[in-house]
């Protein structure tokens, strides 16, 4: 075994790498980009070295910066984790040159499936069923419509050299088939340097399952079972499970052969998983991933196993760990990927500090996967992930309900983020069934994606009690700092000359302004509500725990002020309220206006107007790329495009004006 590993990557990937090395005895050595100077992985490894600017493409795509460190640091081996550089032949062949060992297969065999439309040739060739469509290397636009209509109406277009949901569209009918296909093109361009698609055959209800395989360089070749990558949104997995639902023996020893055909095929070596697409009789060749996967821990879960040390041995030139034979399946697992983003506003990628990020208890049940911190900043430029959440339990229903109890126990304040969306995901009834298919999430959107509900009375009486417990913290504060403990100035009590105590506080909820009248009393407050009045004592810690009693009911919270807003997290749900400031005087936003705004940091990527077009209500104006996805932002209203201010290439903040259009 090599004595010292770089890790080419990032974020959780490369804390997951670490953990390994260390454990086997290996020196780590980690590479970062400007953006991410006092990132986890940084801290977490033995030796960081900078690599350049915050973009990809300067800093963790730029492999010759990559090769310099890995030489500058004496790192013998390099593993690239997923994503950026993990599927690229051409840096694989690099660190070979370098004298580096690649923890990763050979570039022959990066090649042979890093090129979809040859994979599939070659899968048809080994026997592995595989999907209708097109792979052909005409890719005029005239020639990829007229394939689609070959295929048949719905079809998917994908990009030829990459995976991971980027660049994928979905057209139901020809009518729209070129201008998905121009998006498809731009955004497979930025992520894989490569615009060439390929045509698939769009299965309405098909669950998406795959297959974990390892190949060593003697010949050998197994399966660990497979996993369940169903429950997607845009293309890219929400929530994994190992094992499949509902997959009886016979058709899993059957998927799992045909993964071990396909990477004898092409002469594998290493961890790689060979995607299906199975509509409950049929299964098909979808893509094989050359590299480890991001949901690679439900396998561990259920296997026992540690598919991080099995790369590093078989780099290292050792057999497989274990036959076929001695590979033992036992319980259930699942993860769940928790990301900063808005599910509301059709999962738009978020960015911003993490003001508060705490984790129940890991266990033999539970392990959390992450690469932030408490403190630390979502970046704009990368996979916008905060964590993983793996659970395992004896079954399925076991494990879901540690996967529910999980969430209800996590907390994040300071970026919009997806738990509570993945908590409803896991309590849907169909969910809980084993009823998933790659359509699961769109299906039921009314019900995993409800409208926001205003606070109610006990919100709204937590977070008056949060606020006032503050202010008597931050008054008790004063009055010991000051040469008159004594004063009338450092009550908290609503005192007031020659009036009854009381005061209000005010809180904007949604853009509505909400009132609660306190009225102070010996033993607390009463607090007005707009359901009525609730009395309430309680105590705050400086970690934010609330104690509370309402009405003589006791209640636990945690309150977390930041950037003017309180946050109330009580029974598994959040809700953000913003402390009325009377001399804030900013301007809003009206209904109908036709002011637009970036709804997300970005880079804008394609501008369709100019001042003076006419435009109709939902008309793409303009196209943002953020967190390599692109958004399309549409005409609110009928009218006259009145300004334009950004142009394509340029960076925009959160919130800027980007197009002014006169109403009709």
């Amino acid at each position: 075994m090599f004595e010292r590993l770089l890790i080419a990557n990032r974020g959780e990937i490369a804390c997951r790498v670490m953990r390994t090395a260390r454990r086997l005895g290996l020196a780590t050595v980690a590479v970062y980009s400007e953006a991410d100077a006092d990132a986890f992985h940084v801290a977490l490894a033995d030796e960081a070295i900078p690599i350049g600017p915050a973009p990809a493409r300067e800093s963790y795509l730029n492999g010759e910066a990559i090769l310099a460190a890995a030489q500058a640091s004496g790192a013998a081996a390099l593993h690239p984790g997923y994503g950026f550089l993990a599927e690229n032949a051409d840096f694989a062949e690099a660190c070979g040159a370098a004298g580096l060992t690649f923890v990763g297969p050979p570039p022959a065999a990066i090649r042979a499936m890093g090129a979809k439309d040859q994979a599939k040739t070659r899968m048809a060739k080994a026997g592995v069923p595989v999907l209708p469509g097109y792979h052909g290397k005409g890719q005029s636009p005239k020639r990829l419509a007229e394939a689609a209509a070959d295929i048949g109406f719905p079809v998917l277009i994908k990009p030829a050299a990459g995976g991971g949901g980027k660049g994928m569209r979905l057209v139901d009918a020809a009518g729209a088939f070129l201008a998905a296909l121009a998006g498809a093109r731009r955004e497979a361009d930025a992520a894989f340097g490569d615009d060439r698609v390929i045509i698939e055959k769009f299965l309405l209800r098909p669950r998406h399952i795959e297959v974990q395989i390892f190949a060593d360089r003697h010949g050998n070749a197994v399966h660990l079972f497979e996993r369940d990558c169903s429950t997607q949104r845009r293309h890219q997995k929400v929530i994994e499970e190992a094992p499949a639902p509902g997959l009886d023996a016979a058709r899993r020893a059957e998927m799992g052969a045909a993964a071990v055909r396909a990477a004898l095929a092409i002469g594998y070596t290493g961890a790689g998983t060979v995607e299906f697409l199975y509509d409950g009789k049929s299964f098909y060749f979808m893509e094989m991933n050359t590299r480890i996967q991001v949901e690679h821990p439900v396998t561990e879960m259920i296997t026992g196993l540690d598919l991080v040390e099995w790369q590093l041995r078989v780099a290292a030139g050792e057999t497989l760990p274990a036959g076929q034979d001695a590979i033992e399946m036992r319980g259930h697992a699942f993860e769940a990927r928790l990301y900063a983003e808005d599910p509301a506003r059709d999962f738009l990628p978020a960015a911003g500090r993490l003001h508060r990020l705490r984790f129940p208890q890991e266990s033999r049940h539970l392990r959390i996967d992450s690469g932030v911190r408490e403190g630390d900043r979502i970046p704009l430029d990368y996979d916008p992930m905060i964590a993983k959440l793996i659970v395992w339990d004896r079954d399925r229903p076991a494990a879901l309900g540690r996967l529910a109890r999980a969430l209800e126990d996590t907390q994040v304040v300071g970026v919009a983020n997806n738990r509570s969306f993945l908590a409803a995901v896991a309590a849907h009834p169909d969910f809980a069934a084993g009823r998933v298919d790659t359509q699961f999430i769109a299906r039921h959107a009314e019900r995993l994606l409800p409208p926001a509900e205003p606070a109610g009375d006990e919100i709204l009486a937590l977070a008056s009690l949060a606020e006032l417990l503050r202010r008597g913290h931050q008054a008790a504060a004063r009055a010991r700092r000051s040469g008159d403990r004594f004063s009338p100035w450092h009550l908290t009590t609503g005192w007031r000359l020659n009036m009854e105590s009381q005061s209000e506080l005010r809180f904007e909820d949604g853009g509505q302004e909400v009132t609660v009248v306190v009225l102070y009393r010996e033993d607390g407050y009463l607090l007005w509500l707009p359901g009525g009045p609730v009395s309430a004592t309680g105590k705050l810690d400086d970690q934010g725990a609330l104690s509370a009693e309402l009405n003589g009911r006791p209640v636990a919270a945690t309150a977390v002020h930041w950037n003017g807003e309180l946050t109330i997290l009580s029974g598994g749900q959040a809700h953000s309220l913003r402390l009325h400031d009377p001399l804030a005087g900013a301007a809003r936003e009206t209904a109908g206006s036709g002011r637009l705004t970036a709804p997300m940091p970005g880079r804008v990527v394609q501008v369709r107007v100019r001042a003076g077009d006419q435009v109709a209500r939902g008309a793409a104006l303009l196209v943002l790329e953020a967190m390599k996805m692109e958004h399309t932002i549409v005409a609110p209203i009928d009218g006259a495009v009145a300004a334009v201010h950004y142009g394509e290439g340029d960076l925009v903040e959160e919130g800027v004006d980007l197009i002014d259009i006169v109403p009709d």
